[in-house]
């Protein structure tokens, strides 16, 4: 495995350079299964408060710093790897709660979104907890628990951001009682196999829960083709990040990012 140090409490705004030039849309037909491949062609746009975005440390221009440096690092290993295997989905996961991995897979997926020619498709895992919207200041929108459990088509609950031209977001939703009997479920299985094909340039990231402490991420990792775990400089504990790995050891992990340095 491969670490990258990365600083999210003292560091700029992260930022990146680039920018894709394949928009992503969304249509609003019915998810059905593999035989009916889902397209995207336009998506529910919402807008962004930028000041919301910078105290919640998420990349909202393209200015450089050496935290966005480090984060264009990060993307060009990351995305060398998945090439080298033909790999388009990967789960940011943690050992614990707190060190990071949900700002980590959000500024992650805009990077890789603003490298030419790729979209990015990043999904809530946390059923039990959906967070990723509050990080951008939104409020709950209808996600991924909807469609697992009340047969919502998948299309109604993506979401994009004119200022993120290529990523789509896939909400969590409610809150789950049981999200690891969803995460594990036939129908969750076949969502992924469809979003892995939606095109050739498109990346799946996953902003999955902390493997230590969730049986969430156990029952969803053999899903996913590679994971990038994240440790928290002078907190994580050398025994956690063993046991991290071995409970990964059903996917493939591409690095480690060691965050708050």
């Amino acid at each position: 495995m491969q670490t990258t140090a990365l600083n999210t409490d003292t560091d700029p705004l992260f930022t990146c350079q680039t920018r894709s030039n394949t928009r992503v849309r969304i249509p609003r037909s019915r998810y059905t299964s593999r035989k009916d491949k889902i397209h995207y062609r336009r998506a529910q746009y919402m807008t962004l408060d930028s000041i919301s975005l910078e105290q919640n440390r998420i990349i909202s221009d393209l200015e450089t710093s050496p935290f966005s440096e480090a984060y264009q690092l990060l993307r060009i290993q990351v995305l060398r790897r998945m090439k080298e295997n033909n790999w388009n989905s990967l789960a940011v996961t943690s050992t614990r709660a707190g060190e990071g991995k949900t700002l980590t897979a959000i500024n992650l997926a805009i990077n890789m979104s603003r490298e030419i020619g790729y979209s990015v498709i990043l999904v809530d895992l946390n059923l039990s907890q959906p967070r990723l919207l509050k990080k951008f200041g939104l409020v709950d929108h209808m996600g991924l628990s909807h469609f697992l459990t009340d047969d919502i088509p998948i299309e109604d609950m993506l979401i994009q951001f004119s200022l993120y031209e290529d990523l789509v977001i896939l909400p969590g939703g409610k809150p789950l009682e049981n999200p690891t009997e969803m995460l594990s479920s036939p129908k969750m299985t076949q969502l992924v196999s469809d979003l892995k094909a939606c095109h050739k340039n498109c990346i799946i990231i996953f902003d999955m829960p902390p493997v230590l402490t969730s049986a969430e991420a156990l029952s969803f990792a053999p899903l996913t083709e590679s994971a990038l775990l994240v440790i928290e400089d002078g907190v994580t504990k050398k025994l956690d990040i063993e046991q991290a790995v071995e409970r990964l050891s059903s996917t493939n992990i591409v690095g480690t990012i060691l965050n708050k340095t």
